[in-house]
């Protein structure tokens, strides 16, 4: 048996296409960044995963439209922002009537007050999301200002600006210092 051959018959390898093999590349390659960034978006382990899932099933169905390897991470997370939020297009959340509840105090310190990362997540969720998204790209997710930009429709001096606005937004909000101080000072 020639080597081609042997080639073709090893598992694995039986009947795969270079659309497969450029698609399990992405995959490999793109997994673990792209579960990074669902799990921040939504904060839940099993939902992130299937985020995740949904993420590459329908960039397998339109992997044609994919013209440049090098735009496959930006357009990926694009998908995952879309998939993302198509969970709350179909989502009717639950009302509920505030006179009723016992409402704690806004003054009142919460599970992680004393905590820098509690400090830090609240800052951070203060944020206008058109300055916290980039921001969250980049440091967690490792993403240049090309990519936060072709992910987010902008131009590479818009990314670089609003970074540079979320980064004082944050450091005036954590000069602050209080909880409290972190809402007005993002506002």
């Amino acid at each position: 048996m020639d080597t081609a051959k042997a080639c073709d018959a090893a598992p694995g390898h039986q009947g795969m296409s270079s659309r497969q093999a450029q698609f399990d590349a992405l995959v490999r390659a793109l997994s673990a960044d792209l579960y990074r960034f669902a799990y921040w978006l939504c904060r839940d382990q099993t939902l992130a995963q299937d985020l995740v899932q949904e993420t590459f099933m329908r960039a397998w169905k339109a992997m044609d439209d994919l013209r440049d390897g090098a735009a496959a991470k930006a357009w990926l997370i694009t998908i995952l922002r879309r998939e993302h939020a198509r969970l709350y297009e179909r989502k009717s959340l639950q009302q509920v009537d505030l006179e009723a509840e016992d409402v704690p105090e806004h003054n009142a310190p919460g599970p992680d007050a004393g905590a820098d990362a509690g400090v830090l997540r609240r800052a951070l969720a203060g944020l206008p999301a058109k300055y916290r998204e980039p921001l969250v790209m980049q440091v967690l997710g490792g993403y240049s200002c090309q990519e936060i930009a072709d992910a987010l429709g902008l131009t590479p001096q818009a990314v670089m600006t609003q970074l540079f606005r979320a980064r004082q937004k944050l450091r005036a909000a954590l000069d602050g210092g209080d909880a409290q101080g972190v809402v007005h000072e993002l506002s």
